[in-house]
């Protein structure tokens, strides 16, 4: 595919980069200098709720949204906007059940919660979950804005995959949190642009907006009140509502990337009110990417470029698009090729710099801790959390070489964070939720569900995609057609179908609910099992305690309404003769 980068595309690209990267070395070199960990890692608690709603947003709704959200619309539909109202539902739980938990832990890791919640091994296997989710999903963000490069400006995906690893990790490294925070904000801006771009070029060339609507509407890709209970079918209101809700919920309750950055927040409210806004910014990008996808079905409505032989994943519609309606426009396609690198950068960067904090806060400290017999000096750890950036972008663009084989970007990321992320969430659940719950019986819920998730999420064969029809009647504009140039494996698939019964019936549910699934079997066999060892008592050591004998509960470990009820019971006792003195821990009768 030939470039249709020009002097100016180039002008606008760089630029981009050299602001990013500004900000991360201006942030390096003042203040602090990033030589402690509650400035590199916690911008010193003491951010504004703008830019942490930006970068909420931008740390997950990346390249991948944009390149992925705007095809889902092509290919099947409009059925997925619906997704938008779970993130609605699941905000306040996420601000006021789970939030003040962590807020009243203020530990760099949100893992360390469950040590002090079940033990060490708990904390440990939720870290290397976590470890093994991010990097999955690292790949395929890096992968993401490789193909948008290689459609628009020629670049082969694997020179595409190493310049942006690259300089992900450069800039993940010297950039301390508050350095990610604030270019969030402006790569942000860079995403919205990409994509307003894109819709107003199609609006120009069409002739307003109703013209891609009537025809998203004569192409059946208008559907949104899809009710069908079957689960697996792919995208209806039951899936993107349930699942979107334990998706999002696993994200922005309990995952480190989200709670490292609330937490850089001056205190509870202004994280709580941050959270509230990443809801709209979050869908005013999600909607318009969903509208771009229509006006690009628009514009390549009686010619699919990849049954045409111009694309080799659907996911380079977006890209080609720019190539074909805005490479005359000198300086367009190098501010969409900024919005989705920009998206990349970011999000990059917010998983580099988590994953140094588990890996610090985790591995490294008790480790130290371990063999020298002493913590590990603040001043001295700001080093090491810095090579471990390094080292997991080296890891990233490994990964990202994988990514190619993992289907189309939108459902194989929300993949990744369902089969890990639910059995994460309900290991959270059961710690803030419950007082039976204990180390021994959650690890084994959390091992039994993760093996399940994976097992469903990744196992093979698979039923293929049924995608909406595409059209191919006039390509007139595009270079005209040639039947041999239908990709092979469409062409098999045309030829041998195969009823969808014939597939197991696990690896034919919906992808979204993948993430219920992993939560429900997690949580089932982890409180079932902490109940029956208690019953045989064999439960282990109580950290729920604030007293030897086993009375009185630490509310701290809880979610406020299960924390204010256990108060309420304790005041009845005092009531009645009882005397409790919380300060220094001791409870007497």
């Amino acid at each position: 595919m030939a470039s249709s980068f020009g002097v100016w595309d180039y002008v606008v690209f760089i630029a981009m980069l050299l602001v990013s990267a500004g900000i991360g070395v201006y942030y390096r070199f003042s203040g602090g200098k990033q030589k402690t960990n509650a400035e590199y890692l916690l911008a010193d608690r003491n951010m504004s709720i703008w830019p942490v709603s930006f970068s909420l947003m931008a740390s997950f709704m990346s390249a991948i949204t944009l390149l992925g959200v705007s095809n889902e619309n092509y290919q099947f539909g409009t059925q997925f906007v619906a997704i938008n109202l779970s993130y609605g539902l699941a905000t306040p739980i996420a601000a006021y059940l789970f939030l003040p938990v962590f807020f009243r832990l203020q530990a760099c890791s949100a893992y360390e919660y469950l040590e002090k919640r079940f033990g060490k091994k708990t904390r440990l296997a939720a870290s290397l979950a976590y470890t093994l989710q991010m990097i999955l999903y690292m790949g395929i963000a890096v992968y993401a804005p490789a193909l948008a490069l290689q459609a628009v400006t020629g670049l082969d995906q694997a020179y595409s995959i190493l310049a942006i690893g690259g300089i992900c990790t450069f800039y993940s490294t010297i950039g301390g949190m508050k350095a990610v925070l604030f270019t969030d904000v402006f790569q942000s801006v860079l995403m919205f642009a990409a994509i307003y771009a894109v819709i107003i070029c199609a609006a120009v060339k069409a002739g307003g907006l109703a013209p891609i609507w009537e025809a998203a509407q004569e192409g059946g890709r208008l559907e949104i009140w899809n009710f069908d209970p079957n689960p697996t079918t792919r995208h209806t209101w039951w899936t993107l509502t349930i699942g979107g809700m334990f998706t999002y919920l696993s994200l922005y309750a309990v995952n480190q990337t989200q709670v490292q950055r609330l937490k850089t927040c001056k205190n509870l409210r202004s994280a709580q009110k941050a959270l509230w806004l990443n809801w709209p910014i979050l869908s005013l990008l999600s909607l318009s990417t969903s509208f771009s996808g229509l006006a690009i079905y628009y514009f390549y409505r009686t010619c699919d470029p990849l049954r045409q032989g111009r694309i080799k994943v659907r996911d380079q519609t977006m890209p080609l698009f720019v190539v074909d309606a805005m490479g005359d426009l000198p300086g367009l396609p190098g501010l969409f090729v900024s919005g989705i690198f920009s998206a990349s950068l970011s999000t990059v960067s917010a998983a580099l710099n988590s994953l140094a904090a588990v890996t610090l806060e985790d591995y490294l400290k008790p480790l130290y801790q371990k063999v020298k017999r002493k913590p590990l000096p603040d001043l001295q750890s700001s080093f090491p959390t810095k090579v471990m950036a390094f080292l997991y972008g080296v890891i990233c663009i490994a990964v990202a070489f994988l990514a190619q084989k993992m289907g189309g970007v939108l459902q194989a990321s929300l993949t990744i964070f369902g089969v890990v992320g639910g059995p994460l969430f309900a290991l959270f659940t059961m710690g803030m939720f419950t007082t039976r719950a204990n180390q021994r019986g959650v690890i084994t819920g959390l091992l039994v569900g993760l093996s399940f998730s994976l097992w469903i999420g990744f196992g093979q064969p698979r039923p293929p995609l049924k995608t909406l029809d595409f059209s191919v009647e006039d390509c007139s504009d595009f270079g005209g057609f040639n039947q041999t140039s239908l990709p092979l494996a469409m062409a098999q698939r045309a030829a041998e179908p195969r009823d969808d019964s014939d597939y197991f019936y696990l690896y034919r549910l919906s992808y979204l609910w993948f993430s219920v699934l992993g939560y429900l079997v997690t949580f089932i066999v982890g409180y079932g099992t902490s109940v029956l060892l208690r019953w045989r008592g064999a439960q282990g050591t109580e950290r729920i305690y604030l007293d030897e004998q086993q009375t009185y509960l630490n509310t701290d470990l809880f979610s406020p309404p299960v924390a204010r009820r256990m108060k309420q019971r304790l005041a009845k006792f005092i009531e009645n003769g009882g005397d409790v003195r919380m300060t220094s821990l001791e409870c007497t009768k």
